[in-house]
């Protein structure tokens, strides 16, 4: 005689639970995962600013002053820039990467998003969350918004730069700003018990990462 082998699947209260688990992890996974991939992409702009602060220091050893000139100072960010960067704080012309062949022109004080690589961007040009800056003198002092000095008190005079580019969905926009004088900021947004600000240092006045 042949025993006949019951087959027993699983109960609906048994897939309802496998599926509460699974959501529960996706809740706290997916906005991590988000918010590591937003962190990945600030280096970006890290990079792109010690690069653009080892010109302008090159271009002060040369000529004892800074400079707004983006093909003057030889900064050129590659393709598919995430961040606007800008070197003055009403920028005569900005260097156009909405489309395939980049335009340029010799009075260009700041580089637009690359909206060729990323359509999707609101605007080439996003506005900066800079914070308050207090600087360690008040000699040769940047202006209180982004931009150059060149001031004829050099060689005592400085610069200020910004990146600014939108990483998620939500209304905030990542801005980092770097000077060639030491300064202590008041993020617009972040970590407000970290202020200092070293000459050369990219810093990060508004974190979009954690602010909305």
């Amino acid at each position: 005689m042949t025993r006949r082998t019951l087959k027993r699947g699983f109960t609906l209260i048994e897939l309802m639970i496998v599926v509460a688990i699974i959501g529960i992890l996706a809740a706290i996974a997916i906005p991590n995962f988000l918010r590591f991939q937003a962190r990945s992409k600030q280096s970006e702009a890290k990079a792109n600013l010690k690069s653009l602060f080892t010109a302008q220091r090159s271009q002060f050893q040369e000529k004892d002053k800074y400079l707004t000139q983006i093909s003057v100072l030889g900064f050129s960010p590659e393709r598919g820039n995430r961040y606007a960067y800008v070197l003055n704080a009403a920028p005569a012309s900005w260097t156009n990467r909405n489309l395939a062949l980049q335009a340029s022109a010799a009075t260009d004080e700041a580089i637009g998003v690359d909206m060729f690589k990323y359509p999707t961007v609101a605007t080439t040009q996003p506005a900066p969350a800079e914070g308050a800056i207090a600087y360690s003198s008040a000699v040769g002092n940047p202006p209180a918004t982004a931009g150059v000095t060149p001031a004829p008190s050099c060689p005592v005079c400085n610069f200020l730069a910004y990146a600014t580019g939108q990483l998620d969905t939500d209304v905030g926009i990542d801005t980092w700003v770097i000077s060639s004088q030491d300064a202590t900021v008041t993020p617009a947004c972040g970590d407000l018990t970290d202020t200092a600000a070293p000459a050369g240092t990219p810093y990060n006045s508004y974190n979009d990462v954690n602010c909305p």
